[in-house]
């Protein structure tokens, strides 16, 4: 397998098994799950995220955009050649790949009341995140083993989903004592 986005250029069409660019010896304690995401430049955001931080991602479809979409590129830079990466055609294939993992599925939403810095995180949790434009369905929100939401200012709708990854990412990491090693 080749590195990073690159890999998956042109990959557009419908795929039966998981799309999977793992880096060799890689293993994230936690793992960021986007489900069917809409906006390609949040994606590359998630993807440097992911690659600066060692948290592999895993993307459920379909997307919001032609994955080939340049925007994810250059919204990841030359990040994304370093980060593990994992495509699910669907909410039940993702379902499907996890069958005898262990790790907890951790939703992050709006409509939750616990708030993420009282959670106590382990290793080897999904962070699940839903679409910008309306979140996850009932059948995600059924699924988790937890629903967590970002603290914000009254008023405030809700964070860019980049940011919401990057602040439960860096709880997640914090609390377990797993930063990288430069």
């Amino acid at each position: 397998m080749t590195g990073g986005i690159g890999y998956f250029i042109g990959c557009a069409k419908a795929f039966t098994a998981p799309q999977t660019d793992r880096l060799p010896g890689f293993m994230s304690v936690i793992r960021i799950v986007l489900f069917q995401p809409d906006i390609p430049q949040n994606v590359g955001a998630v993807l440097r995220l992911g690659a600066c931080f060692d948290i592999a991602v895993e993307i459920i479809e379909p997307c919001g955009f032609v994955w080939d979409d340049k925007r994810i590129k250059r919204a990841g830079m030359d990040y994304v050649d370093n980060v593990s990466l994992t495509r699910h055609q669907s909410w039940e294939a993702y379902i499907s790949s996890q069958s005898g993992q262990t790790g907890r599925l951790v939703l992050f939403t709006t409509k939750a009341s616990e708030p993420h810095h009282s959670f106590s995180f382990a290793a080897g949790d999904h962070l699940v995140f839903g679409q910008e434009s309306a979140g996850v369905p009932d059948e995600v929100h059924k699924a988790a083993d937890a629903r967590l939401s970002i603290p914000m200012a009254a008023g405030a709708r809700s964070l860019n989903l980049a940011q919401s990854a990057a602040i439960a990412s860096a709880e997640g990491l914090r609390q377990l004592n797993e930063w990288p090693v430069g």
